[in-house]
C-alpha cells in the first residue's frame, strides 16, 4: 500500500507516540497524589453502605453523612485515648528492659543460653563468629542515612495518612454527586443499565471495605485478649498490630501472627513456652479465620472463587503494594458482575 502524504503520516505518529510518552510520565509524576486519591475513593466507597442504611431509616443525605463522619472521628478518638497511653507506656517498660539488658552485659549470653537451650545441636560458636564478622562489615554512615530517610518516610506517611483523611471526608459527602457526573457521561439509551451495574460494583467495594474492617476488628479484640491471658509482652501493641494487618487481604494476618509469635519468643520479654502457646493459637486462628469466619463476611461483601481471589491479590499486592492487594479482589468482583451480567447474556444473544 502506497501512503499518499508519508511525511504527514509520520508527523502525526510522532506526534501521537510522543503525547503517549508525556502521559506516561505525568502518571508515573503524579502516582502519590494518585495514590491518596485512589485511596480515599476506596474508603469513601467503604462507608457508603452505611450512609445507605442510615437514608433507608428516612434520614437526609446530608445528616447521614454527618452522623456516620462523627461516628468515625469520635471512634478513631475513643481508640487513640484507650490504646496510645497503653501503647507509650509499654514502649517505655520495652525501651526500660532494653537498657536493663544493656547495662548488664550479659545481653550476649543470654541470648547464647537461650538459642543453646532451643537448638542443643546448632554450632553457636560458628553462628557467632558469622554474626561478628557482619557487625563488623557494616557500613555505619551508611545506616545513618538509612536511618534519616526512614525518619522522613514516616514523617511523609503521616502527612499522607491526613490527606487521605480529609479526601475521604470530602469523597464521603460528594458520592452522590461524582456519580451523576460519571453517569451524565454515558449515552442516555444505554445509562440505565450503566447506573445498575455501576451501583452493583460500588456496593461490592463498600461491602468488601467493612468486610476486611470486620476481621480486623475480630482479630485485634481476640488477641487482646488472648495475649493478656498468656502473659505476652506487650500485649496492646501486638493486638494493635494484629488488627491493622488483618486488612491486608491473603497474607496480611500470617505476617502479623508471626511478627507476633516471634515477639514472644524474644529473651527478656517472652519465653519459648509464650511463644509456643501464642504460635498455636495463631495456627488455629488462621484456619478458623479462613474456613469459618471469613467466608462468612465475605460471601455477603463479594462473591468471588477462592482462586480469583489468590490470583488478584497477587497481582495487585505487585503492581501497587498493599493498597494494590486491598483494591484487587473487589476489582476482581467487579470483573465478574460484568462478565455474568454483560458478557455472557450478550453472547446468548447471538
Amino acid at each position: 500500500m502506497k501512503l499518499q502524504h508519508p511525511f504527514r503520516t509520520a508527523l502525526i505518529a510522532t506526534l501521537g507516540v510522543g503525547v503517549g510518552l508525556l502521559l506516561i510520565g505525568g502518571v508515573q509524576t503524579l502516582s502519590t497524589i494518585l495514590l491518596y486519591v485512589g485511596t480515599a475513593l476506596f474508603l469513601s466507597l467503604g462507608l457508603d453502605p452505611v450512609i445507605s442504611w442510615l437514608q433507608r431509616r428516612r434520614l437526609p443525605r446530608w445528616a447521614a453523612v454527618l452522623i456516620v463522619l462523627l461516628g468515625l472521628l469520635v471512634l478513631l478518638a475513643g481508640v487513640m485515648l484507650l490504646i496510645v497511653p497503653i501503647i507509650v507506656q509499654q514502649i517505655t517498660q520495652l525501651v526500660a528492659a532494653i537498657t536493663k539488658v544493656a547495662e548488664s552485659g550479659t545481653f550476649l549470653q543470654d541470648v547464647e543460653d537461650w538459642v543453646t537451650s532451643v537448638f542443643p545441636g546448632l554450632d553457636i560458636a560458628a553462628v557467632t563468629g558469622f554474626v561478628q564478622d557482619w557487625l563488623e562489615s557494616l557500613d555505619y554512615a551508611s545506616i545513618g542515612g538509612g536511618l534519616i530517610a526512614v525518619g522522613a518516610t514516616v514523617l511523609g506517611g503521616l502527612a499522607g495518612t491526613f490527606i487521605v483523611i480529609i479526601l475521604t471526608i470530602y469523597f464521603t459527602a460528594a458520592v452522590p454527586a461524582l456519580k451523576k457526573a460519571v453517569y451524565q457521561m454515558v449515552a442516555a439509551s444505554k445509562r440505565t443499565r450503566f447506573i445498575e451495574l455501576s451501583e452493583q460494583i460500588t456496593d461490592s467495594v463498600g461491602y468488601f471495605v467493612m468486610g476486611q474492617v470486620s476481621l480486623g476488628v475480630i482479630n485485634g479484640i481476640l488477641s487482646a485478649i488472648f495475649l493478656s491471658i498468656i502473659g505476652a509482652p506487650f500485649p496492646a501493641v501486638l493486638a494493635v498490630v494484629a488488627f491493622l494487618f488483618s486488612i491486608i487481604p491473603l497474607v496480611g494476618t500470617l505476617t502479623g501472627s508471626t511478627l507476633i509469635v516471634l515477639t514472644c519468643f524474644l529473651p527478656g520479654l517472652g519465653s519459648p513456652t509464650t511463644g509456643i502457646i501464642a504460635a498455636i493459637y495463631y495456627l488455629v486462628y488462621m484456619q478458623v479465620e479462613a474456613y469459618v469466619i471469613s467466608p462468612r463476611i465475605m460471601n455477603r461483601a463479594v462473591s468471588v472463587p477462592g482462586a480469583i481471589v489468590v490470583i488478584a491479590a497477587l497481582a495487585g499486592g505487585s503492581l501497587l503494594g498493599i493498597l494494590g492487594a486491598l483494591v484487587a479482589i473487589p476489582i476482581a468482583a467487579s470483573i465478574l458482575i460484568i462478565y455474568r451480567q454483560v458478557l455472557i447474556p450478550r453472547q446468548n444473544e447471538r
